[in-house]
């Protein structure tokens, strides 16, 4: 197949491509490379994908709508997934636009060239913070979700429904995909277990929000890439006699899906930090610190629908997990 990625110097697309290039895929990595976070990483991730065969880079920011439609327009995929976005809750509090540029009017370019270029299946991602104010645990990809906390989460639902009418209007087939935590090497420094392991070595303190109270289905990012290879090859179909009175809201009588991709398994913030605690060898300073806007008090997934569509089952516990990061940090920036 031949795979657009986009964001493929992000977290999970470095990963992704890794993968679908070990599978024998082609891939095209897009990527605009902006300074959200320290763009050195994402060049050492690219550096790391450069010589891969079959893969190729191009720089390019999803809100470019001509040179978005070149790149569909002359490149031919088959299956395109959609990675990039605006990402951080508590960023959007400060930079709202951003999240308007990158995440709405990039889903719309992604969309119209999967329209007119006959892409096979589109799969993009969404993020737990759609569950919002629901406060039914495990979250499943069944429940309502009309009720977000921050505007990132608001983008995410907006996606869903952009990938619905495009499904709808012209039969793209489409498949959600809500991340829940996603962890591991390679990582966004922004994330708690980037700061936390950099402040633990350096003996600094670490805010634990909410006195520690919160709990989070994280994900190992090997766990995430296996369910979306999987996802991939499971063309969404439509589903006949759907109604939106009596269908469940995870599909539709469009070809669209959605679906948690999480570990099934939450984890106290404080059990987590014991764990990278055990991984680094010596404990954290914890600051204790109230409870952050646009944050929610737990996730926890509900991974049945995933489970029955391709067999998805995680693999990592967080303990293991936690140490393959800790080891490649330090690789990564030679601390002993």
């Amino acid at each position: 197949m031949k795979y657009l990625v986009t964001g493929a110097a992000g977290f999970i697309g470095f990963h992704l491509v890794q993968r679908l290039c070990a599978d024998g895929h082609e891939v095209v990595g897009i990527d605009n490379l902006n300074d959200y976070y320290e763009v050195s990483l994402k060049e050492a991730r690219l550096a790391r994908l450069a010589p891969l065969a079959g893969f190729r880079f191009i720089r390019l920011d999803l809100a470019d709508r001509p040179g978005m439609a070149r790149l569909f327009a002359e490149q031919g995929f088959e299956r395109v997934v959609h990675l990039a976005a605006q990402a951080g809750v508590r960023y959007s509090l400060d930079n709202p636009f951003a999240y308007a540029d990158s995440n709405l009017v990039g889903q719309l370019t992604v969309l119209e060239g999967c329209r007119h270029h006959g892409v096979g299946h589109l799969v993009y991602a969404s993020s737990s913070s759609v569950y919002g104010l629901n406060d039914k645990m495990p979250f499943a990809a069944t429940d309502t979700v009309d009720h977000p906390i921050s505007l990132y989460a608001a983008t995410k639902k907006a996606n869903e429904l952009m990938a619905h009418s495009y499904a709808h209007l012209y039969g793209i087939p489409t498949t959600g995909l809500r991340f829940f935590t996603v962890y591991g090497p390679w990582g966004r420094p922004d994330m708690a277990l980037f700061k936390f392991t950099r402040a633990i070595l350096a003996g600094e303190p670490i805010d634990v929000y909410n006195q520690g109270q919160l709990s989070r289905d994280f994900t190992h990012v090997d766990d995430i890439v296996e369910g979306i290879v999987r996802v991939a090859d499971k063309v969404p179909q439509v589903s006949p006699g759907w109604t939106p009175s009596q269908g469940r809201t995870d599909m539709s009588s469009a070809p669209y899906r959605l679906f948690n991709i999480g570990n099934g398994s939450p984890v106290r913030l404080l059990d987590f930090i014991e764990a990278l605690e055990q991984a680094i060898g010596q404990p954290a300073i914890k600051h204790m610190m109230p409870m952050q806007p646009g944050d929610v008090h737990a996730t926890w997934a509900d991974t049945q629908g995933l489970f029955e569509a391709v067999g998805y089952q995680p693999q990592m516990t967080v303990a293991a997990g936690v140490k393959t990061f800790v080891d490649w940090y330090r690789d990564y920036y030679r601390q002993a």
